[in-house]
């Protein structure tokens, strides 16, 4: 099908969804969630032959992590699901409102966006995300995921469609497209009239290209460069901690760290026993001049700091003072999350202050920048770093506009 089916159907389902009652979508969740189940084997075989392509094509280990699926994972996706189900309905919410004096009742209600568009690269589970969270919301999606798991995501896609369906709701609430060219992106990005907005979830280089060749409006996500600031005034074992877990626990995802920037007076003491730690995954550390002694890396270059690894690679810089580091976080940053350790209460407000980021943590790994951590559920998007509709991790309420519905009795004007 062209995008103009594609958007044609999808728009037609979009309606059918806006008409829905919050009970029937939840039905239709929970026959997805069980048809996750009951079709695991389907989707683990399909997640196989993508797995052998990434394997021969040379793709890295994390990136492989993210497109491997597992028992596991794909129980994670049909729990996520449910909990979607136990959700509140976030349609017909009255956000505001009240009466006229001349009589008119104005309320303002919450309602779905219409059709959503998914660019997303390598992670088949973001197709179920999607799609769940979407239909909640009462929006119909068109997914285009990468091409190194096409056949994860179509698996996946027919066993939701057919769910969907299964409940009377519309199988085109759920569309993949079968084409993962850069033809296809560029048809999604234009489908004007079609699509109302685009969500780009993957790299900087997809979420760069989204942005700037785009003509339906987009709803930025990903990309971070996220910085771990290690004051002078900070618990060394805690700031061990933080980093480590802040690099190295999944290293592929957008709030692990990238840069750590670390005062000179607790440098000497703090980088030697760091360096010691990570060895162990192995973290490579690129160190600027001053942090070089310490760590035992290799020297970092200009493109270091500016860098999302996605990987155990790890660049660190020494400063003179919390405002260099200020300075370093708002010239390389991508106002994703950024991290302080100290114990010093003013520099902590100052950096909370300082910092424009979508997420800023005061002793807390910047890993915990994510829908479920923050209590919001399953998110679109882990993290929007633009002003304007939403900020932070994108789940439901975000996947709603809203419109003005005027009840009156005769008036005129």
């Amino acid at each position: 099908m062209t995008i103009t089916e594609l958007g044609l159907a999808a728009q037609s389902a979009s309606r059918a969804l806006a008409a829905s009652t919050g009970a029937q979508r939840n039905a239709a969740l929970s026959a997805m969630a069980e048809a996750l189940a009951a079709q695991e084997q389907d989707i683990l075989a399909a997640n196989e032959l993508d797995m052998q392509a990434a394997a021969q094509n040379g793709m890295s280990q994390s990136l492989q992590d993210r497109l491997a699926l597992t028992p596991s994972r794909v129980e994670g996706m049909r729990q996520g699901i449910l909990e979607l189900v136990a959700a509140p309905d976030p349609l017909g919410l009255v956000l505001g409102g009240g009466v006229r004096p001349n009589g008119l009742r104005i309320q303002q209600v919450s309602v779905p966006l219409g059709v959503i568009g998914m660019i997303y690269e390598a992670r088949p589970n973001v197709t179920a995300d999607a799609a769940a969270l979407c239909l909640k919301s009462g929006n119909a999606v068109i997914l285009r995921g990468g091409k190194e798991a096409i056949h994860s995501n179509k698996a996946i896609a027919d066993c939701l469609r057919g769910a969907a369906a299964s409940a009377g709701l519309p199988a085109d609430c759920v569309q993949l497209i079968g084409d993962a060219s850069r033809e296809s992106a560029r048809a999604l990005m234009r489908a004007n009239g079609l699509i109302d907005v685009l969500i780009p979830r993957g790299g900087a280089g997809l979420i760069r290209a989204v942005v700037e060749e785009s003509s339906v409006p987009v709803l930025e996500t990903g990309e971070g460069v996220c910085h771990t600031y290690v004051d002078a005034a900070a618990d060394l074992a805690m700031a061990l901690d933080i980093a480590e877990n802040a690099k190295c626990s999944r290293p592929s995802v957008c709030n692990a760290m990238e840069t750590l920037l670390v005062h000179e007076k607790i440098a000497p003491a703090y980088l030697p026993r760091l360096a010691e730690r990570l060895a162990k995954y192995p973290v490579e550390l690129r160190c600027d001049a001053a942090s070089l002694p310490l760590c035992g890396g290799v020297p970092a270059t200009e493109d270091d700091w500016a860098a999302e690894y996605d990987d155990l690679i790890l660049s660190v810089k020494i400063v003179a003072s919390l405002e260099e580091a200020l300075a370093h976080i708002a010239r390389y940053g991508t106002k994703h999350s950024e991290c302080v350790v100290t114990g010093d209460y003013a520099a902590a407000q100052a950096f909370l202050q300082a910092v424009d980021a979508a997420a800023v943590y005061v002793n807390a790994s910047t890993r915990f920048t994510d829908g479920g951590e923050f209590g919001l559920g399953a998110e679109i998007g882990i993290v929007a770093r633009q002003k304007l509709h939403a900020r932070g991790p994108l789940g439901l309420r975000h996947l709603t506009s809203y419109k003005y519905m005027i009840y009156g009795d005769g008036q005129v004007r």
